[in-house]
């Protein structure tokens, strides 16, 4: 059931990631310059306040077990990716992790 799920949200993020890629690419024919839109710029615009909530919690309950590094340096540098790549590389992650397996013949 995991396995599905994984799937199922990999498939998604995959799907995202295609159309965030042709959204780019329409803006760059319109433009007639290469034109990128980061993770972070596309999470702001479709929902500002669980940005904000993400960051604080971030800062308040994470740094206190991790460090105050890994917002600034690591997360910071992941929302100025693009979005095709941040949604793609996570797609695959999961639909390689909840991919089936194939059973090995032991004794044949």
């Amino acid at each position: 059931m995991i396995g599905f799920f994984s799937r199922f949200v990999g498939l998604w993020l995959i799907a995202g990631a295609l159309v965030a890629l042709v959204v780019d690419a329409t803006r760059s024919i319109a433009a007639s310059a290469l034109v990128i839109t980061p993770i972070g710029l596309a999470w702001d615009s479709i929902n500002r306040p669980s940005l904000i909530a993400a960051q604080r919690f971030v800062q308040q309950r994470v740094e206190t077990y991790v460090g105050h590094w890994l917002w600034d340096p690591v997360i910071q540098s992941i929302l100025h990716l693009p979005t095709w790549a941040v949604l793609g590389a996570a797609g695959f992650l999961l639909a390689y992790l909840g991919r089936r397996r194939r059973r090995k013949a032991v004794y044949g």
